[in-house]
């Protein structure tokens, strides 16, 4: 990088290179649209939902057939992504999240979708501040995310290999298994999720595991099993809350006033 170079245009360079992913897959999606119906039950009316980094807007497409009624929105950084995110018809916006914002107005929003987005992030506090902005009170965000401390990955460090989904570079593969390169700037463990929510206003944190597609078949009993166990699971789940009303704040002692206490 040059001195001219921000991390932000090295970044942006990356996901428009052709050679990048932008879609989501069909297990990130069938995910995603579990956790949606999970939340709308107990949601009547109309709903307005964003889908933060939504890639090629495949998921996103089965959010807006879902219940056609909903109001869905899909936002992404990347343009190539955006080109080909519109000609699902949804309502599309290209835009980033953890600077300078969403274009998106405040308490606007009854669900907010972060699908394995978090770990590209350069400003996660940034994002999930911006997440509970546009969110209404009682809104939720729908978080996935791939675990740091999945059950082979603290096999791989015991024996000095780098975990499964870190990348240590945006050029290469060092020191773990696998080829491409997809932008990993940070990993988080269950704990770490839980209290990144927590600290940035979140509340009513729930956090589930799911399976890594990629798991050789010998190994997916055990991937499967651990689901159960979000902690060791290959993909962090959470689903959590914007508080219903603001929280109460307890009057100033003479001590907190600065006097004698």
């Amino acid at each position: 990088m040059t001195a001219t170079e921000s991390p932000a245009g090295s970044l942006r360079d990356f996901y428009e290179a052709p050679e990048v992913p932008i879609s989501s897959g069909s297990d990130r999606a069938n995910r995603q649209l579990r956790m949606l119906a999970d939340v709308l039950r107990t949601r009547p009316g109309r709903q307005r939902i964003l889908d933060v980094g939504c890639g090629d807007g495949a998921a996103t497409s089965l959010v807006a057939r879902f219940e056609p009624a909903n109001h869905v929105i899909g936002l992404d950084w990347s343009t190539r992504a955006v080109r080909t995110a519109r000609d699902y018809g949804f309502d599309m916006i290209s835009g980033g999240v953890d600077g300078p914002g969403l274009p998106i107005a405040s308490e606007s929003m009854d669900v907010v979708i972060m699908s394995e987005l978090i770990e590209h992030l350069v400003d996660t506090d940034a994002a999930l501040t911006e997440a509970l902005r546009v969110l209404r009170p009682g809104g939720a965000l729908l978080l996935s995310t791939p675990n740091l401390a999945a059950w082979y990955n603290r096999v791989l460090l015991a024996v000095g290999v780098q975990p499964i989904f870190t990348e240590v570079g945006l050029r290469g593969i060092h020191g773990r298994p696998g080829a491409q390169v997809v932008g990993h700037l940070r990993l988080l463990t269950r704990r770490a999720l839980v209290g990144l929510l927590r600290a940035n206003g979140f509340e009513r944190i729930d956090v589930t595991g799911a399976r890594y597609h990629d798991v050789p078949a010998m190994l997916a009993p055990i991937d499967r099993l651990l689901c159960h166990w979000p902690g060791a699971a290959s993909i962090l789940l959470a689903a959590a809350f914007r508080a219903t009303t603001p929280p109460s704040v307890p009057p100033l002692s003479c001590g907190d006033e600065g006097g004698v206490a």
